[in-house]
């Protein structure tokens, strides 16, 4: 059960930061490393917009794996934390404050994309380019859970150089960046086969993948599928398929992985970031094609702030079919 603070009553606190940046805002944080029993809903200060910044009231903060990863210390390597700290970098919420120089953005306006600071706060500070304004027919939970997985899965077909009447393999296809590498490849006029569990089949194939289920025999059933193999090959799943994915895909140069680092040696492409400096692109062609419905965003579950705890729990668990979003 994560603890929190007394409190004024949200909409007030809204109003009385428009005010000045003296008002506290509710954010969550760690101060140490652990799983989610060590998350607190804390009072902390609204951070103020500095030059080429702008600051969102969130309205929605997706949750990804890397989290949990975050949390417990696992990233620590790559992404050293000066505790307390806090999570989340899926966001969409309202511009609230306009830092100097920035002209793409103005007070009032609706966006969706990554923060700078932990978006799973009441305010988040953002980088202009890495938002686009939300049209108002998606809603806010769908807005914030766009970025993470969906800026990787873009920027991952973009490094495979997947290109139209290719096949792509997509292991873990059901997942958080395999639902997007499926729907955005399919939107490619790419072929994709997804491997997955038998009941995540008939959603597969709903979004245009041809499912194959994981485990002893993959080879040969998607040898079926592909008598000649694949084009390329996304792993997503770290389930020790490098080798017949580059077997399948006739060399290591077009197979790219998102979780198994101890492969790099075997000439894969290994992936551990998101779309660079420039989420814009990524979220734009996301957006267009939720907006033609050529692209779903599934949300499994919303959670308050004060649940987030709960949210890294079911995160976590893993087996989802759909995006989990905390709702300040």
């Amino acid at each position: 059960m994560i603890t929190t603070p007394d409190r004024c009553d949200p909409a007030t606190r809204r109003d009385a930061n428009h005010i000045g940046d003296d008002i506290m805002a509710r954010t969550i944080q760690f101060t140490e490393y652990g799983g989610p029993e060590v998350l607190r809903v804390v009072d902390a200060s609204v951070p103020s917009a500095e030059a080429g910044q702008v600051r969102v009231a969130v309205r929605a903060a997706g949750v990804n794996p890397v989290d949990s990863k975050i949390m417990q210390g696992f990233m620590r390597a790559v992404m050293p934390l000066d505790l307390p700290a806090g999570l989340g970098s899926d966001v969409a919420g309202v511009v609230e404050q306009v830092g100097p120089g920035v002209t793409a953005l103005h007070v009032g306006d609706e966006v969706m994309g990554s923060s700078l600071s932990p978006a799973m706060s009441e305010y988040a500070l953002a980088d202009p380019v890495n938002l686009i304004i939300k049209p108002a027919e998606i809603s806010w939970e769908v807005a914030g859970s766009v970025a993470g997985a969906g800026g990787t899965a873009w920027s991952v077909l973009d490094r495979l150089q997947l290109r139209a009447g290719e096949t792509l393999l997509v292991h873990a296809a059901a997942g958080g960046v395999g639902t997007f590498a499926v729907q955005l490849a399919v939107a490619r006029g790419a072929r994709v086969i997804g491997t997955a569990s038998e009941r995540n089949f008939e959603y597969l194939q709903s979004i245009g993948a041809e499912p194959v289920r994981y485990g002893d025999g993959l080879l040969e059933r998607v040898r079926a599928l592909a008598p000649l193999g694949v084009d390329a090959v996304l792993d997503a799943s770290g389930r020790g398929e490098i080798p017949l994915s580059i077997e399948l895909a006739g060399g290591p140069e077009r197979v790219l992985t998102l979780v198994a680092f101890d492969a790099a040696d075997k000439g894969i492409q290994v992936f551990a970031g998101g779309t660079g400096d420039e989420r814009g692109p990524a979220l734009r062609e996301i957006v267009s094609l939720i907006q033609e419905g050529s692209l779903s965003v599934p949300i499994w579950r919303t959670f308050p702030l004060e649940e987030t705890a709960a949210a890294l729990q079911e995160s976590s668990a893993g087996h989802l079919r759909g995006k989990i979003v905390v709702v300040p």
